[in-house]
């Protein structure tokens, strides 16, 4: 009899083809719903009844979900974060939960440093004069004139502080984790209280995970604290910033921009004030966009998926 598998995540359905030899190699039936982005907890429920894996992206696997999926053995993610599910009721359960650490570092950091050269060379603004006739000298600052303080000194936060580095920033870090010694003496960075990075940062970039202790880690006290001129970059999570704070915070002027690939609903709204601000540079949740990258993750994804299963014989 073959093992059912659920494929959710919305990267991966493109690419199944390719890998289906090793599907039906491990005699595994495939059940792939339409996907835009990710599926909440009613729409699982239509399928998981008799599934005993997923590879998912960020689906609703709530404790609901779970209840009524009884051959569930292995949740696969397609990436790294796994706050979307109930790991705690996965345990409960049985149920392993895996997941591709270190997966989009490279990208997500590259797009970090994008957003702080839009943002310090005014790049956007003075293509915007340009196409309507305005010939304006906007003026600019080198990244070397500015402080970068990042917020979740993991993976993807030392590739960000990395490449920061080599453009002369100060560099400062706040995370729960005691940083290595080496990383420290590499980088320069300055491990702070994050009252005190808030207060002197020019550049703030969230690479936290989200979970109880991060949800909503920046709203109106975090935003009160930080400079006129400062730029919010998240390629986090949505939840971790209070997105109606962030938004008071911008049409007040507390702070000077933002920069966002992930929001608290996704996709974001149409009629988000956050669309309508010039201030404000928006993407889908692509910071991970990696032709490179997203080979390794099928492949890891999957590969994970096969380990567990074969711990259950059948």
């Amino acid at each position: 009899m073959a093992w059912k598998v659920l494929i959710t995540a919305p990267y991966m359905q493109p690419a199944i083809e390719r890998f289906r030899p090793v599907f039906v190699e491990n005699n595994i039936e495939l059940l792939v719903p339409p996907v835009k982005e990710r599926l909440g907890e009613a729409e699982l429920m239509e399928w998981v009844a008799d599934i005993d894996g997923a590879i998912c992206g960020d689906d609703s696997f709530t404790a609901r979900v779970l209840a009524t999926a009884p051959r569930l053995k292995v949740i696969s993610k397609w990436g790294t974060g796994i706050d979307s599910i109930d790991q705690a009721e996965c345990q409960r359960r049985g149920i392993a939960v895996r997941n591709t650490p270190n997966a989009f570092s490279e990208p997500v950091a590259d797009s970090v440093l994008g957003y702080m050269l839009c943002f310090a060379r005014n790049l956007f603004q003075m293509d915007l004069f340009m196409k309507q006739g305005v010939w304006e000298k906007i003026p600019g600052v080198t990244l070397r004139e500015r402080t970068l303080g990042v917020i979740g000194v993991g993976n993807a936060g030392k590739a960000v502080v990395r490449r920061a580095a080599t453009f002369g920033m100060r560099l400062m870090g706040n995370d729960i984790v005691q940083m290595p010694a080496d990383f420290i003496a590499e980088t320069g960075i300055e491990m702070v209280a994050k009252e005190s990075l808030l207060r002197q940062a020019d550049f703030i970039s969230l690479n936290c995970d989200l979970n109880p202790t991060s949800f909503h880690l920046l709203s109106e006290k975090e935003f009160s604290l930080m400079k006129p001129t400062a730029i919010l970059i998240n390629t986090a999570r949505g939840p971790v910033v209070d997105e109606s704070a962030l938004i008071r915070a911008l049409q007040d002027k507390r702070i000077a921009g933002a920069a966002l690939d992930v929001f608290e609903e996704e996709p974001l709204p149409v009629n988000s004030p956050l669309c309508a601000m010039d201030n404000v540079l928006l993407a889908p949740h692509n910071a991970n966009s990696s032709p490179e990258a997203w080979e390794q993750v099928h492949r890891r994804t999957i590969a994970n998926l096969l380990e567990e299963l074969r711990k259950h014989h059948r």
